[in-house]
């Protein structure tokens, strides 16, 4: 089964590629110009075990904005892609990713239905060029193109880089996990026999 998935979104205010394999090594070439969000899409890749490509140039000279929510949405997409028609796969996954003084916990079901849960309060408005605020808006909009429900939720911590980074390694692994393919499931694992 060939897992890989190539999407680009083309506006006015971003030009963003994205090539994933759901069945790599943690393989990764990142450049979006927000350094930050470099080393987070490098150890999303890292930890869920996807080989990833993502490059965007964005209108950075405004904001962060229009980068972070089009690589998450063109990254949602390529993702969809590549899971295909979900045959086979685990479908739910669980992490628990504990960083220093911070535990976040998120869970994920590949439901065809989007819906994004995101407890993980700000404590600070920015780390390096990315405000804060954008992770939540990232995460809400790969849910809505991948159409999951994903809850994600910071059990407790306190030093904002290590919060933002056991999300996205979290999350990481609990898409791996959703996305594990099992010979004991025929078809889709559902009782209305679709996602």
């Amino acid at each position: 089964m060939n897992r890989v998935a190539e999407k680009r979104r083309t506006t006015r205010e971003t030009d963003v590629q994205v090539k994933i394999n759901l069945d790599g090594r943690g393989q990764s070439k990142i450049a979006t110009g927000i350094g930050f969000l470099d080393h987070m899409l490098d150890l999303f890749a890292r930890h869920g075990l996807f080989d990833l490509e993502v490059t965007c140039k964005g209108d950075l000279h405004i904001d962060g904005h229009h980068s972070v929510e089009d690589i998450a949405i063109t990254l949602g997409q390529a993702f969809a892609e590549a899971v295909g028609d979900k045959g086979g796969i685990v479908r739910y996954g669980a992490a628990y990713v504990p960083m220093d003084e911070t535990l976040v916990r998120t869970v994920v079901d590949l439901s065809g239905r989007a819906f994004a849960v995101y407890r993980v309060p700000k404590v600070r408005d920015r780390i390096g060029e990315l405000d804060v605020e954008l992770v939540e808006h990232f995460w809400r909009s790969f849910a809505g193109e991948v159409r999951c429900n994903l809850h994600i939720e910071l059990l407790y911590g306190a030093n904002q880089h290590h919060i933002i980074e056991a999300v996205f390694k979290s999350t990481a692994r609990a898409l791996s996990a959703a996305t594990r393919i099992s010979e004991r499931i025929e078809g889709v694992l559902s009782t209305k026999g679709t996602l």
